[in-house]
């Protein structure tokens, strides 16, 4: 019975992982960018979808469309206010501006945390989840959230995918991805084209905050480990790499499932962050790495 709840709560922690990692990647793919304000981010979906439902009296859903609202506008100012003046100042020599972005994100998601914690709460809160019940399934009673968690990840990848690879605009920005400026050369404004692929990031990151909201819980404290779950993830996968994210997602979601259920959720990161550590000694690049 174990070894089902295993797989169910696992598959579903695994494709919330790999639609946050799919906007993570999405992001350092085509701006270079590795936002470390992302857990931040994905808490402050979370927390507002939680303050919707439990201290405005909105229903699950309407709450976690603010939540996934709020994250949006949150991503646009980690864009103009932290990302972009660093990225044109001149002030910064160029061989060092990726340092400094990389910390300005850092120092931006811990402002964002304390924030949080200041006006919301520290402790841990969970989202009302839209289903209510349980499915029996070979004898084992999942709950329904967590069916509803999985399809709804892998509908909105589904959808990014259709876009990316079916669509013009979707084509501007995989083309960017890979020459940036040879994007330019044809007319296309690359500015234009970090701000919507910043909005599609804001977007996936506040359905999946939302969602783990309503699926596990978060608290200001949440920052950290998602922050290193997600890192693992993008790096694991390789950096650049969406197809690899998708399967280290669920490489680190099965690990920290049987480790939360086999030890103890307390050490839920550990064999994750171990498995990291000898990757990026035996593979560096990471499994589908392009970097």
């Amino acid at each position: 019975m174990i070894a089902l709840q295993i797989l169910f709560a696992g598959f579903a922690i695994s494709a919330l992982y790999a639609l946050g990692a799919t906007g993570f990647t999405l992001i350092f793919g085509v701006s270079g960018v590795l936002n470390l304000s992302h857990g931040a981010l994905l808490v402050l979906a979370a927390v507002i979808a939680w303050d919707m439902t439990a201290n405005f009296g909105l229903g699950s859903l309407a709450g976690a469309l603010i939540g996934v609202l709020a994250c949006a506008i949150a991503t646009l100012v980690t864009y103009f206010a932290v990302v972009r003046p660093l990225q044109l100042t001149r002030k910064v020599a160029n061989e060092e501006r990726e340092i400094f972005v990389l910390t300005g994100t850092l120092l931006w998601g811990i402002l964002i945390q304390e924030l949080v914690s200041y006006f919301f709460t520290n402790n841990a809160k969970s989202v009302a989840p839209l289903f209510e019940g349980v499915i029996p399934v070979l004898g084992v009673r999942i709950p329904s959230n967590q069916i509803f968690t999985a399809v709804i990840c892998w509908v909105v990848i589904g959808l990014l995918w259709l876009l990316v690879n079916r669509t013009t605009l979707g084509k501007v920005v995989l083309a960017a991805s890979m020459n940036a400026r040879g994007v330019t050369l044809l007319g296309f404004e690359l500015s234009r084209i970090y701000v919507v692929v910043w909005v599609i990031y804001g977007v996936l990151a506040g359905i999946a905050g939302a969602l783990l909201g309503m699926f596990l819980g978060v608290s200001s404290y949440s920052v950290g480990p998602l922050m290193a779950s997600a890192f693992t993830i993008v790096v694991l996968g390789g950096l650049g790499s969406i197809s690899g994210s998708l399967i280290a997602a669920y490489v680190v979601g099965y690990l920290e499932t049987l480790t939360a259920y086999l030890v103890s959720p307390a050490y839920r990161s550990i064999p994750s962050l171990v498995l990291l550590v000898i990757v990026m000694y035996v593979r560096p690049q990471g499994f589908l790495g392009r970097r």
